[in-house]
């Protein structure tokens, strides 16, 4: 029988930073099943009271200890979790006393700074390159791609969208991308609409028993979805790929985040904005 325990994710703000680090974290202990309790925006003592009650009322259970990761930023609410019955793993404790210390400077210990604005130079970048990609998706429009910082080409379903978008998101690159037909690839070129742009494509692979799968998903028992299909076109995209010496990744393991930093390293692009 697997142990089990209850992981809480505190926050007085959204509580990705909390979640990002401790799911990290918990991937190391694959063989553990964690049951995960989110609670963002927690902004008053009252409400982190209560949250302290509810951890203290699950402790109660026994086994594994119960896990707190919290990013909360007042010094109350910390000492608050820090009399729970539980493991805290409190992010401030871990990271900001030590760097205060080292810049020999306090920390402004203001709230929601991580995943707020920011600036609004800073937020127009990423209005704007979300736009500029939800315009140029899955190739609705090549009139503007001398605009592009990157085009991603790859077969259908084969994770461009999810990337381009989060390429947008987080660090306001401007990604165009561009489904490769079984047109484009009985040609083996280019299509003439990405032939001028050739510096600014990569290119997404992807094994044909994932991409089976995804395809499966969305029309079960079509030729689309069939795995020699599947196969043709996976083949015949590398085959491209490697014609005209264009960089390419296989998608079939990465998360979107894994597949958009090695993006932003082979093709050395700048970020805008700093996610």
């Amino acid at each position: 029988m697997s142990q089990s325990t209850t992981v809480f994710f505190l926050s007085d703000g959204t509580g990705i930073t909390a979640e990002k680090l401790g799911q990290t974290l918990l991937s190391q202990f694959a063989h553990i099943k964690f049951k995960r309790v989110r609670r963002p925006y927690l902004t008053s003592m009252e409400a982190v009271a209560k949250v302290a009650d509810e951890i203290n009322l699950v402790s109660e259970n026994g086994g594994l200890p119960t896990l707190v990761f919290s990013t909360l930023v007042a010094e109350a609410s910390r000492e608050l979790l820090r009399n729970c019955n539980a493991r805290l793993f409190d992010l401030y404790d871990q990271f900001v006393e030590p760097m205060e210390s080292c810049l020999g400077v306090e920390a402004s210990h203001e709230i929601g700074l991580s995943h707020g604005m920011g600036t609004f130079d800073a937020y127009q970048v990423r209005i704007d390159a979300l736009n500029y990609t939800m315009a140029n998706d899955d190739g609705i429009s090549t009139k503007n791609l001398d605009q592009a910082d990157v085009i991603l080409i790859g077969v259908s379903r084969s994770g461009k969208t999810p990337t381009c978008l989060y390429l947008a998101l987080n660090y306001g690159i401007q990604a165009a991308n561009y489904p490769l037909t079984v047109d484009d690839l009985e040609f083996d070129k280019l299509p003439a609409s990405l032939a001028s742009y050739k510096n600014k494509i990569m290119g997404l692979s992807i094994n044909p028993n994932r991409l089976q799968q995804i395809r499966q998903k969305r029309k079960s028992k079509s030729q689309y979805a069939a795995l020699s299909q599947c196969q043709y076109e996976t083949r015949s995209a590398e085959a491209l790929y490697k014609k005209f010496d264009i960089p390419f990744l296989d998608s079939s393991t990465m998360s979107i985040e894994e597949i958009a930093t090695s993006i932003l390293q082979i093709k050395k692009l700048k970020r805008r904005i700093n996610g």
